[in-house]
């Protein structure tokens, strides 16, 4: 379980096809405090440390995942944020992740607004039933709050702000147009989903 709060970015330095694909992710955790088996979740996927090394872990990434992820996420090169698992005591300064996908999104415009970014990102139609202004949603593992939610022509955008200091400690500051990111919606609004289909079959 994670809480969608960056404490590292990360790079994959190497990309190895065998019955899975082979990651390999350099770091800035001390490894030492990190056991073979722990999770990790990586722009917003839990996976599991399977090697570790100063400055680097390895994890498994099977098919299932690399078809279910945004496209180009594990290329050799490419960004990804990182946080541990949290741990009983810890501050829940997000919201409660799991670090399964649910969808992937499509980044329809990143402007600048103030200080800040406006976010824009087109939103798969089986995601969009929980989706809500106010609530949170996970972008490649940040945690965020939805300001808005436009249903229109059978297609459902969101609109987010990010913020200077998120946009530096995290991947959200490289976003451009048609790029592909991670969706995990809030796991209160998928119960809460399936307690009204409940009521109305």
């Amino acid at each position: 379980m994670f809480t969608g709060i960056i404490t590292d970015i990360g790079t994959v330095t190497k990309a190895e096809q065998r019955g899975d694909m082979r990651l390999t992710i350099a770091c800035g955790y001390n490894m030492d405090g990190v056991d073979i088996g722990a999770s990790i979740a990586c722009s917003g996927v839990c996976l599991t440390v399977v090697e570790k090394g100063s400055g680097w872990f390895a994890v498994d990434a099977s098919a299932e995942t690399i078809n279910c992820t945004a496209q180009g996420q594990w290329n050799e090169g490419r960004k990804l944020n990182l946080e541990r698992a949290l741990k009983v005591g810890d501050e829940l300064g997000g919201h409660i992740v799991t670090g399964h996908v649910d969808g992937v999104g499509e980044i329809l415009s990143y402007e600048a607004e103030g200080d800040s970014h406006r976010l824009a990102i087109r939103v798969p139609s089986d995601i969009a039933p929980f989706v809500a202004a106010k609530g949170s949603i996970t972008i490649d593992g940040v945690s965020l709050t939805v300001n808005n939610v436009e249903d229109a022509d059978g297609k459902t955008t969101i609109g987010l702000n990010i913020i200077p200091h998120t946009a530096s400690v995290t991947t959200l500051g490289t976003l451009a147009a048609k790029q592909a990111v991670n969706l995990e919606i809030d796991v209160l609004a998928r119960y809460l989903k399936r307690m009204e289909d409940l009521r109305k079959s």
